[in-house]
């Protein structure tokens, strides 16, 4: 596959080029599923971060709009007093999620505040119990955070990490401190905090 323009495809190497860290056999797998290598998600990650850098190149939601074509929905919404916008992308990799970007108040600039993966209209949420449920690109952040609502989050390793903090039981029913990871919003690992 040449990487002549940059579109969903690139795109989302680019994505899997960072949750690669985590679970490469999964990644493996999904480059395979678009017919690319790993050269080729290397090369899609080189030049989109050239193409953020560039001075010319769009920021913000016209950014996401040059790469993806037209947001799928444009959704209201309030993060406490704040009056903010969602953008979503479908991508096919991930058919229940979407691509979402979260745009702060227009008097303000809108302002890119999120940018990750979440749980598409109409798609169900897994059903999260136990740690075993709790498998890597089996949920998202929101899935974790209602199915666990004591759970607190954490800033992550870089920008496109988050953590949460949470308790949840083992499979023998114990409560288990645990911190998940996600890269782009998707779940990669699950720690146990304590034995």
């Amino acid at each position: 596959m040449a990487i002549n323009a940059f579109g969903a495809t690139e795109f989302q190497l680019v994505l899997l080029r960072r949750m690669a860290d985590f679970n490469p056999g999964l990644v493996e797998e999904a480059v395979r599923r678009l017919g690319a290598t790993r050269a080729v998600m290397r090369e899609a990650n080189k030049r989109w971060q050239a193409m953020v850098r560039a001075p010319r190149f769009p920021r913000g939601a016209a950014r996401y709009a040059a790469v993806l074509g037209p947001a799928e929905a444009v959704v209201p919404r309030r993060i406490g007093d704040l009056p903010c916008t969602a953008r979503q992308w479908a991508l096919p990799l991930w058919p229940d999620l979407r691509f979402e970007i979260l745009l702060g108040p227009a008097e303000t600039g809108s302002p890119l505040l999120n940018e990750w993966l979440v749980r598409g209209p109409g798609a169900p949420p897994p059903v999260l119990r136990t740690l075993a449920d709790l498998t890597p690109w089996s949920c998202v952040v929101a899935d974790l955070g209602a199915a666990f609502p004591s759970a607190v989050p954490r800033e992550g390793s870089a920008p496109t990490r988050f953590q949460l903090d949470f308790t949840v039981p083992d499979d023998d029913g114990r409560p288990r401190p645990c911190t998940a990871d996600f890269t782009w919003g998707l779940l990669q690992e699950v720690r146990t905090d304590r034995p």
